[in-house]
């Protein structure tokens, strides 16, 4: 049931994306564009704790997504390069990684997309997972995609992928 729910999702992403939808309704995200982002505590896949508050300082792209979703998988190669040129700069890369097997797909998934940034599981059996879906909007398509400044305020919110020059311009400002 909770496949088919994201399965969903995973439609009405692929619409926002082929009609050019640049930003989630307003309204639809608890968390919306100049709020503070709320924090969350979730685990990585050594199940230690990772916090949004622990990157307080820095500008942070925080990514829901899954190892099954095509406009994901797009994206994630951008977000590793993203990071790896602006990491000294300042910016920091979060995946929330919404799978259901958690760690046991994810794993794998990283060793092959040689994910260089913190990951975090945020699945429906993750610890913390749907409280940290919830904190954000219940996230109804992936990949959704916050945009966080250095005070912790969301400055956008992406649903669907995007092409890197897309992050890259909202994020230079901020660094």
């Amino acid at each position: 049931m909770k496949r088919q729910i994201f399965q969903l999702g995973l439609i009405t992403t692929l619409v926002f994306t082929l009609f050019g939808c640049q930003r989630s309704p307003s309204g639809s995200t608890a968390a919306g564009v100049n709020s503070q982002a709320p924090d969350f505590s979730l685990q990585d896949l050594d199940g230690k704790g990772v916090t949004l508050s622990q990157f307080k300082g820095k500008v942070v792209i925080l990514d829901f997504w899954a190892t099954w979703c095509p406009p994901c998988r797009r994206e994630i190669p951008h977000f590793v390069d993203l990071y790896k040129k602006y990491q000294d700069k300042g910016l920091v890369v979060v995946g929330v990684a919404l799978d259901d097997e958690g760690a046991k797909v994810v794993k794998p998934f990283v060793e092959e997309y040689k994910i260089n940034y913190p990951l975090a599981l945020g699945g429906p059996q993750a610890p913390g997972g749907p409280e940290a879906q919830h904190a954000y909007g219940g996230i109804q398509g992936i990949p959704t995609t916050f945009i966080i400044d250095k005070t912790g305020k969301i400055v956008d919110t992406f649903v669907g992928s995007r092409e890197a020059d897309v992050f890259e311009k909202k994020i230079q400002p901020l660094l």
